[in-house]
């Protein structure tokens, strides 16, 4: 638990309370440097590390914060042989400024690590500026653009670049920053007249903006002050399991911006692997699996059902780069490999499964070295950023020496093109005499089973916590986690435990966190709005205990209700939020608001309606979708020549179709799945139609009576146990487009909640809840545009 992390425990596999060392008696700041006995009962200390490396390095000086703070010191045992625990002591160490000054410091997420407060508020202005001065380095021009064009989807004003002198209400941007001690990701955020984000490298500043950026949401006018604000842990990130589910190249893009607005730094995708046949029942030729990449070497391999090609591969990574995000591809072997046997068959194993690739056939680390030089060799390699995954997790533990010889080789191969190696923890499995190297590699640790953190640390692997208890989120699956545990995770978590084994704050050996979305269950539904439902509120926890670890400012509860403040970053609406409460269109008059192709205005339920003539005939509305939870009111009068596929409504994201398919049945599609409801929508007939959507499933009414409930269905699985899944029939309910079939629409209501059945029923009775109620506008001529 947190609170643990603060005494000295040694790190050990044991839940049991640890041996607590004798402290050491004294620690003094001398000369800008920590002076302590270094001596006791159990041998030689040694200092290593500390929870504030900013403020003392693992050298032992002292670098001074704005104001007094506590800061936790890790010293190592350097005596051979001693069964005693390293150990921790916490210090205060002086600040320049005697108090906290007088403006509070600000709520964002990560919280910053220092600040000291001014007089006052800065404003930004129609007149500001972003200030990059004379002689500056090309980066900072790259960052000024990304930060103007944040600027201006966040604020609708776009602020012009200038290399001179700034003024009032200015935003200054350097990479001259003096105290080197922040390190590559620290930054100074000066806030008074202007406002100066400095550091000693792009990443840094970037971070600074990002900050700037979360307190321009909340408001246009920001307390004066200053921040030294830099992360306690170098590696903060999420997996995403692209492989069992597609995910477009549209949503990693956007999730690069989602991590970079939350300051977490590593995006790992894991772009091959398959279903389980223990679950499915299935033979091996039947199971599901998928490679994600563009591979000319073996064209075969590369998905057919969605792949990324290597252009566009590559352009994520420049585009991550730019936003201080490491793309981290991860090839999956020898295990979870059937995408590649069954590209190339004679190297599945016969004894484990197809799944596992025979590690005593010759052609086995040819074709794998053969797919990662293809991604790694050449002038233009496809694989850019410097860590690379190689997998390694989950092999038959029978065949033990030939996994670790293979882990070996693969780790070696890898590295040999400059690249930093990653891969999940396997070796206390898989023991064994074959040495593994620990040169180059790092080593994501999420089950003490496969890998015992105390071992990984004395062979020498940095390591990741990825506990899978805690951090595994498998959308709709039964077993580790629907969605994560945020308020016990926000007290009792922080990457300096890994399972059951906490080490102390401060220790090098855990480099960072990292949690994870595995799609275990193929064919269960789950859409990328799912996932999403699911990352998001856990992004925002983890994100402020991978920055600040165990230290926070205030309880779960209060953090939580200042979080729903700070959204997803500027240009994104993953969520599908509606400002207002209630939309509504009554479409009695034309608007600025309703752009119409090829269709029209004519007779409606209630004065005037939309009228459609097919496929190409539709209305342009001004929001993409409405995501949990909400009701979708609206009239239709369809003609009874209508097509199959035939759209009501329909986003980027999805599609509600008059028939779905080939059937006359109501339905929705959308991440590659067609639902249908059981209801036929009557020819030449007014019919009011309700969808309400929650993250659980999707509801129907016809004239103010519930039709369908999309909550309750499974797939029975034919494995060893005869599971039955949940399949999960959700919908974003698409509003960019209305119409695409033949007939008439009239009265689109829209709001942000689930209303009752008594409300829903009420409607029909012309007592339900009216097109104001929420909060909204009611669609007009004289209306304003509506914000996108």
């Amino acid at each position: 638990m947190a609170a643990m992390l603060l005494a000295p425990v040694i790190a050990r596999p044991d839940p049991r309370p640890a041996p607590i060392a004798q402290d050491a008696t004294d620690i003094h700041i001398v000369a800008g440097k920590i002076a302590t006995t270094t001596q006791d009962s159990d041998g030689a200390l040694s200092l290593a590390g500390s929870d504030h490396l900013p403020i003392v390095d693992a050298s032992g000086s002292v670098h001074a914060p704005l104001v007094a703070t506590s800061v936790t010191l890790y010293f190592k045992r350097s005596t051979p042989g001693t069964k005693a625990a390293d150990l921790s002591k916490t210090i205060v160490a002086p600040g320049i400024h005697a108090d906290a000054g007088v403006n509070a410091k600000p709520f964002v997420i990560p919280a910053l690590k220092e600040w000291y407060g001014g007089e006052g508020d800065f404003r930004l202005r129609a007149s500001s500026r972003i200030v990059i001065g004379a002689g500056h380095r090309p980066e900072l021009l790259k960052l000024a653009k990304v930060l103007q064009q944040d600027l201006r989807e966040l604020t609708g004003r776009t602020l012009s670049i200038v290399d001179h002198a700034g003024g009032p209400g200015d935003i200054r941007l350097s990479l001259k920053q003096p105290d080197a001690s922040i390190g590559a990701e620290g930054y100074y955020l000066a806030i008074g007249k202007d406002v100066t984000v400095s550091a000693t490298a792009y990443q840094g500043a970037f971070w600074g903006t990002r900050t700037l950026l979360q307190l321009l949401e909340r408001s246009p006018r920001i307390p004066q002050g200053t921040a030294r604000d830099y992360p306690e842990f170098a590696v903060r990130g999420l997996v995403l399991d692209v492989a069992r589910k597609f995910f477009r190249m549209r949503f990693l893009r956007d999730y690069v911006k989602l991590l970079s607005y939350y300051k977490l730094n590593d995006f790992q995708i894991h772009l091959n692997d398959n279903g389980s046949q223990k679950l499915t029942g299935k033979d091996w030729h039947e199971v599901y699996a998928a490679f994600r990449l563009e591979n000319d070497t073996y064209p075969q391999l590369t998905a057919k059902d969605g792949s990324y090609t290597k252009a566009e591969f590559r352009a994520l990574q420049r585009m991550a780069m730019d936003r201080s995000v490491r793309i981290v591809p991860e090839i999956d072997t020898p295990a979870h490999a059937l995408a590649l046997t069954r590209a190339r068959p004679d190297i599945g194993s016969a004894k484990f499964g197809l799944d596992h690739l025979d590690l005593h056939n010759r052609m086995t680390s040819a074709m794998v070295e053969n797919i990662f030089r293809e991604y790694l060799a050449g002038p233009h390699p496809v694989f850019t950023g410097p860590v690379v995954d190689i997998g390694t997790d989950e092999y038959a533990k029978a065949d033990a020496e030939a996994f670790r010889a293979y882990t070996d080789r693969m780790i070696r191969f890898v590295g040999s093109y400059g690249k930093k190696v990653r891969m999940w923890g396997a070796l206390t499995w898989a023991s064994g005499t074959t040495p593994v190297t620990t040169d180059n590699v790092t080593m994501d640790t999420w089950y003490n089973g496969y890998a015992d953190p105390v071992v990984m640390k004395q062979l020498g692997y940095p390591q990741i916590s990825s506990p899978d208890d805690w951090l595994y989120i498998v959308p709709a699956a039964g077993y580790y986690n629907d969605y994560l545990d945020l308020p016990k995770l926000y007290r009792d978590w922080t990457p300096d435990m890994v399972g059951n084994v906490s080490f102390l704050p401060g220790d090098p050996a855990i480099v960072g966190g990292s949690f994870a979305v595995w799609n275990d269950i193929i064919g269960n539904g789950i859409s990328e709005k799912d996932v999403n439902d699911r990352v998001f509120p856990a992004l925002q926890v983890l994100a402020q205990k991978m920055w600040n670890g165990a230290n926070t400012d205030m309880d779960y509860e209060h953090f939580a209700a200042l979080s729903r403040g700070v959204g997803e970053g500027p240009g994104l609406n993953l969520r599908g939020r509606m400002k207002a409460g209630t939309l509504a269109f009554d479409f009695d008059h034309p608007s600025r608001n309703v752009r119409l192709h090829r269709s029209g205005y004519g007779k409606g339920v209630s004065g005037h309606g939309l009228r459609f003539g097919g496929a190409d005939s539709y209305a342009t509305l001004p929001y993409e979708e409405i995501g949990y939870d909400y009701t979708v009111s609206f009239w239709i009068n369809p003609s009874s020549r209508n097509a199959d596929d035939a759209m009501l409504f329909r986003s980027a994201n999805s599609q509600l179709k008059l028939r779905q398919g080939a059937t006359d049945k109501l339905g929705f599609s959308r991440d590659g799945y067609d639902f249908s409801f059981d209801y036929s929508v009557p020819a030449n007939t007014w019919t009011h139609i309700v969808i309400t959507g929650t993250s659980r499933g999707t509801d129907l009414y016809v004239n103010g009576v519930l039709h369908d409930h999309l909550y309750d269905a499974y797939i029975q699985f034919n494995g060893e146990k005869k599971e039955h899944k949940r399949l999960v029939q959700t919908l974003f309910f698409p509003l960019r487009r209305a119409g695409g079939f033949r007939g008439a629409m009239d009265e689109l209501k829209v709001w942000n909640r689930v209303l009752s059945a008594q409300e829903i029923r009420g409607m029909d009775d012309g007592v339900g809840p009216g097109p104001g109620d929420g909060g909204g506008l009611r669609e007009s001529r004289t209306e304003a545009p509506l914000k996108r």
